[in-house]
């Protein structure tokens, strides 16, 4: 039962014939000038397109990456370089680490974390008094967070960079797909890897207003090496999938969350953490007292279930969640829970069996206090 669909979801069989598709259609270089050539970049620009649409944006100012991380490294080092003369990057304190180290690498350690409050949202009066100086380059908040499921308010956020003249990235990796594309933003990175494509392919959008300057080698591109048409074709094919589907499957995952949220706030030691109204549909995380998150994945394991603890945004899945600890919530003994689709209402009823009975036996093992 796999419960861990945050950051990356199963590819179903509409995504994964589209996959094979490419294979047999989409293996020749797009770049090149023979008819197997023209085919690939058919199929490329198509899934651009796609894409596109279904971000708001316009195909020819969106791009696929290797990896998302890598398209957020090219977009923000490429707005920073147009920005001459504004050395200092502004983020959330809560951004993934990516975002984090891209920031404090292309800024030379120019780096400034505005703070969120309890439930994730970023302190708009921060974030202006952050941009209230000349030599801010660019301001990078996420849509949604993906560990503890918060939406920020990007309509306020991109008021205040507006009025600040500096360009918004938005960090749409475990948003898109699973809602409304945001409309808020100046460069939007996104994950097909969480929609449900494969993983391989990351995709940059821009707007047309948007400046920025290629600071790779020349002749390079965002894709440095090029595009797999496969998984671009597979991508498109997937988000197109959720969209067809979201009217259904979105209020059903927020039902599902909601359900996990109110029964686990009753469990003695547990905190339910995020916003509980402005948040992701499919995304739960429970700080729970003296439990191991290392113990507390291994024994849901043996019991076949799948979820997420620790951080998600670091290269170490059980290092203790930096997120949690900048909204005030315990860092260690977390449960993360993402559903992607298939999940169903039998599988949330076995978790809500078994996860109290396991968090119950670790704190015995481990000789913890009763909690009533």
């Amino acid at each position: 039962m796999f419960l861990d669909a945050s950051g990356s979801a199963p590819l179903t069989n509409r995504t994964l014939e589209a996959f094979q598709a490419g294979l047999a259609d989409g293996w020749a270089d797009p770049a090149r000038l023979h008819a197997e050539a023209r085919r690939a970049r058919q199929l490329l620009d198509g899934a651009r397109e796609a894409i596109a649409e279904s971000l708001g944006a316009r195909p020819e100012h969106t791009h696929f990456a290797p990896t998302f991380a890598i398209g957020l490294e090219r977009v923000m080092a490429g707005i920073y370089a147009a920005r001459r003369g504004r050395d200092r990057v502004v983020a959330t304190a809560i951004e993934r680490d990516a975002t984090l180290h891209s920031a404090d690498y292309v800024s030379g350690g120019g780096l400034t974390l505005v703070e969120v409050d309890g439930a994730g949202h970023v302190v708009l009066e921060h974030l202006r008094e952050a941009l209230d100086v000349p030599d801010v380059a660019l301001a990078a908040v996420q849509h949604g967070n993906h560990e503890i499921g918060t939406v920020q308010r990007l309509g306020d956020v991109a008021e205040v960079t507006t009025a600040a003249g500096v360009p918004l990235v938005v960090d749409a990796t475990a948003s898109i797909g699973h809602g409304e594309a945001p409309e808020a933003w100046d460069a939007l990175v996104a994950n097909p890897a969480d929609w449900g494509g494969p993983a391989g392919v990351g995709v940059v959008a821009l707007r047309p207003r948007t400046r920025w300057l290629p600071v790779w080698p020349e002749g390079g591109d965002w894709a440095p090496g090029g595009v797999s048409v496969p998984a671009a074709l597979a991508a498109a094919v997937a988000l197109q999938e959720r969209r067809e589907h979201l009217a259904q499957t979105g209020p059903r995952l927020h039902a599902l969350i909601e359900r996990v949220r109110l029964e686990a706030a009753s469990w003695p030691g547990v905190t339910v953490v995020g916003d509980p109204d402005h948040r992701l549909p499919h995304i739960a995380t429970l700080s729970c007292l003296y439990v191991d998150g290392e113990a507390l994945l291994t024994r849901l394991d043996r019991h076949g279930i799948a979820v997420g603890s620790g951080s998600a945004c670091t290269t170490s899945s059980l290092e203790p969640s930096r997120v949690l600890e900048k909204i005030g919530a315990r860092g260690h003994g977390n449960v993360r829970l993402g559903l992607h689709p298939g999940v169903s209402d039998d599988d949330v009823t076995r978790l809500l069996e078994v996860l109290p009975r396991v968090i119950g036996d670790l704190r015995a093992e481990a000789g913890a206090p009763a909690l009533s």
